[in-house]
C-alpha cells in the first residue's frame, strides 16, 4: 500500500513540474520577446507557417462543421417548430465553442507537432547548444517569435472560422432546409452578441498561448534520440489538445 501512495505521489509531483517548468518557459518566451534584438523577421515568418499555411484545412474543417452543425440542430427544432431559429443556434454554437476549439485542434495537429519535431531536432542534433556557443539566446530565438505568431494568429483563424462555418449553416439553411433567409439571418443577428463573438476570440488567444508553449517546451527539452523526438512530439500534441478541451469548459465557465 505504501508503495502505491508513493507512485502516485511521483506522478502527480512530476505533473506539477511540467505544469510548473511549461508555465515559466512560456514567462521568458513573453519577457525576451521585448528584449532586443528585435527578430520580427521570425514573427512574420511563424504567423506565416502557423496562420496562412493552416487557412485551407481551418476553411475546409468550419466549413463543413457549420454544414453538419445546421443539419443536426434542424432535426430537434423542426419537432417543436423552430426552424426559424435555426440561424441563431448555429452561430451560437460556432462563435462560442465549435469555432475556437476545433480552430486551435487543427493548428496543434498541423503546426504544433511540425514545431515540437522541429525543435526536437535541433535539441538532439546540439543546433541549441551552438546557438547558445555563439551568444545568441536560444529561447528569445526559437520560440518568443512561435508564441506571439500563435497569440496573433489563432484569432484570426478563429475569425476566419466563424464567418466560413456561419456561411456553411446558411447555405444548408436556406439551400438544402428551405428556410427563409431573411428569417434566418434575422435571427443570427438577433441571438448573436458581441460577447458571444469576443468569448470565443479570448478562448482563441489562450488556446494559442497554450498550444505554442506545451509544443515548444516538449521539443525544447526533448532527449533520447529520433526515438525521444517522436515521443516528445506525441506528448505534446496529446496533452494539447486534451488540455484544449479542458480549459474550454474552464473558459465557458467563466463566460457564461
Amino acid at each position: 500500500m505504501t508503495r502505491v501512495f508513493e507512485c502516485l505521489g511521483r506522478g502527480f509531483l512530476g505533473f506539477l513540474e511540467e505544469c510548473g517548468g511549461v508555465f515559466l518557459f512560456f514567462l521568458k518566451s513573453l519577457f525576451y520577446f521585448f528584449t532586443p534584438p528585435f527578430r520580427l523577421r521570425l514573427l512574420f515568418k511563424h504567423i506565416e507557417f502557423i496562420g496562412v499555411k493552416s487557412f485551407l484545412v481551418v476553411f475546409l474543417t468550419s466549413l463543413f462543421s457549420g454544414m453538419v452543425t445546421a443539419y443536426q440542430v434542424n432535426i430537434p427544432l423542426s419537432r417543436i417548430g423552430s426552424n426559424s431559429v435555426l440561424g441563431g443556434v448555429v452561430a451560437l454554437t460556432l462563435t462560442r465553442e465549435l469555432a475556437p476549439v476545433l480552430t486551435a485542434v487543427v493548428v496543434v495537429a498541423r503546426a504544433g507537432s511540425a514545431m515540437c519535431a522541429e525543435l526536437g531536432s535541433m535539441r538532439i542534433t546540439e543546433q541549441i547548444d551552438a546557438l547558445k556557443m555563439m551568444a545568441v539566446n536560444p529561447i528569445q530565438y526559437l520560440v518568443s517569435p512561435r508564441l506571439w505568431a500563435g497569440i496573433i494568429a489563432l484569432p484570426l483563424l478563429t475569425a476566419i472560422s466563424d464567418f466560413v462555418g456561419i456561411g456553411g449553416g446558411y447555405v444548408v439553411g436556406t439551400f438544402l432546409l428551405h428556410i427563409d433567409p431573411g428569417v434566418l439571418t434575422a435571427r443570427m443577428v438577433q441571438m448573436v452578441t458581441l460577447k458571444d463573438i469576443m468569448s470565443g476570440i479570448f478562448k482563441s488567444i489562450f488556446f494559442g498561448i497554450f498550444l505554442v508553449s506545451v509544443c515548444s517546451y516538449k521539443g525544447y527539452y526533448a532527449r533520447g534520440g529520433a526515438e525521444g523526438v517522436g515521443k516528445a512530439t506525441t506528448e505534446a500534441v496529446v496533452i494539447s489538445t486534451v488540455g484544449i478541451l479542458i480549459s474550454d469548459y474552464i473558459l465557458t465557465t467563466m463566460f457564461f
